[in-house]
């Protein structure tokens, strides 16, 4: 790729450290610059039109170019621009959005705290389950139990949570006190002559073990998204999740659903925790909240959590936490206007009207020479790429990434998976177009591949 010395690019390549980035490969290489998006579609600055099948990251539900969002924020910029919530101290648009995410939780939930980001709600989380196991007179009770491939963010504390290697290696992760037990990937994890039944009572059984193994006096919480987002797209089989549910009841274990990715119309269901069938103590919460117009996040705890945090909070005269933009008056006020939009146009309606096809889509590629497995849910999906000879775990997914973007479409490459979650205002005549440059992109690849 070559830039001018005057040009963005250049500029990018000369200052900007990207995330989850290979520095050497940008220096060399330079970045695609997106300069506006309207509906599904972004567009580079020199003008080529993509479809955002990852609705950036798993995020902009409601499109891209939302007016009404964008008057929100100036609405609110006018009138006031900042505002913080420490020391008893509120606004208009905080208020009315942690009155609003309690009434739309799909199990009683007592209070919502602001965050501005999925990982600093899940480091968030973690700091409160400590406070609150000492507030319980059980310091010892601090532990939690993540899962192998699930992704909860990037602080110290998230990314500990996180079981990807990539979010541990060189960084000295995970810090002590987070474990990480089974992931429920059925075709990957499941042994010899295994039915689903008998792998989600295997996955049970393992959790019950580790909780054993470390004492269920010292285990506190079990975080899972619902549905697995950045380790590849995995629903987990039926039964899983009342299984497990059991075992954490049995050990008086707090549940706390990851819905960053899951939440807000993404699974056909407002939350995915009313697909799934859970029934968490804790709800971490961003992405779809604001359609990530502005950086926003939220947890939703219950009274059993709430209690002894407040109850702590007077003995020690404060709950000694806090961000300087958390629930930031104009992120409050787009994401009012953000639930509004899902509500009125029924997106989440139009998730469900729409899975069918989506799984209909994502089923064409399952026969394909190159694909060992389809998997989805809602319109979250993924297709995964066979091994081949001679070419290291995810050189595959890189490939294709590279060729669906020169075609039109941007997915995202997790190992040899490619994921797709479009935004939820996505039609049947899109959707079908998306998976026409997916299917125009791996007969490429094939071709490619000889």
């Amino acid at each position: 790729m070559t830039h001018q010395p005057n040009s963005i690019e250049g500029r990018d390549i000369a200052y900007h450290l990207h995330s989850y980035t290979n520095a050497r490969k940008q220096e060399a290489e330079g970045s695609i610059v997106i300069d506006r998006g309207e509906g599904i579609y972004v567009y580079d600055n020199s003008g080529k039109r993509y479809i955002e099948g990852m609705a950036g990251l798993w995020s902009v539900g409601v499109g891209f170019g939302e007016k009404r969002l964008v008057e929100a924020a100036a609405r609110q910029m006018e009138k006031l621009p900042f505002y913080h919530t420490f020391t008893q101290k509120t606004h208009t648009p905080a208020a009315e959005l942690a009155e609003k995410l309690v009434a739309i939780a799909p199990v009683p939930m007592s209070k919502a705290y602001f965050t501005n980001s999925g990982s600093e709600a899940n480091d968030t989380m973690v700091k409160m389950i400590r406070y609150r196991a000492n507030a319980l007179g059980k310091p010892e009770k601090k532990k939690i139990i993540s899962r192998i491939k699930g992704y909860h963010g990037v602080t110290l504390a998230a990314a500990s949570l996180t079981g990807l290697p990539n979010n541990h290696r060189s960084f000295d992760l995970p810090m002590p006190g987070i474990l990480h037990t089974s992931c429920p990937h059925y075709r990957v994890y499941k042994e010899e002559n295994e039915s689903e039944a008998e792998f989600v009572t295997r996955m049970a059984a393992d959790l019950e073990a580790m909780i054993e193994a470390e004492g269920a006096d010292t285990i506190a919480a079990f975080i899972g998204e619902p549905v697995m987002g950045a380790g590849g797209v995995i629903v987990p089989p039926d039964g899983y999740w009342e299984a497990i549910q059991a075992i954490l009841k049995k050990h008086d274990i707090l549940l706390v659903a990851d819905e960053v990715i899951c939440g807000f119309g993404r699974t056909g269901n407002m939350f995915g925790s009313e697909t799934m069938g859970m029934e968490p103590d804790i709800m971490t919460l961003s992405k779809q909240l604001s359609s990530s117009y502005q950086p926003i996040s939220a947890l939703l705890i219950n009274d059993r959590v709430y209690q002894p945090l407040a109850d702590e909070s007077k003995s020690i005269g404060t709950f000694g936490h806090g961000y300087t933009a958390a629930g930031h008056p104009v992120a409050s006020a787009v994401a009012l206007e953000n639930l509004k939009i899902i509500e009125e146009r029924d997106l989440v309606g139009n998730v469900r009207a729409l899975a069918p096809r989506f799984a209909e889509g994502l089923g064409t590629f399952a026969g394909h020479p190159l694909v060992v497995e389809t998997r989805g849910i809602g319109l979250i999906g993924a297709i995964e790429l066979k091994p081949r000879e001679g070419m290291a775990p995810g050189a595959l997914g890189a490939r294709l990434f590279a060729i669906l973007q020169e075609n039109g479409l941007i997915a995202r490459a997790i190992g040899d998976s490619l994921a797709l979650c479009p935004p939820m205002i996505i039609d049947d005549r899109q959707l079908d177009d998306m998976f026409g440059i997916f299917d125009k992109s791996l007969d490429q690849f094939a071709k490619e591949l000889g």
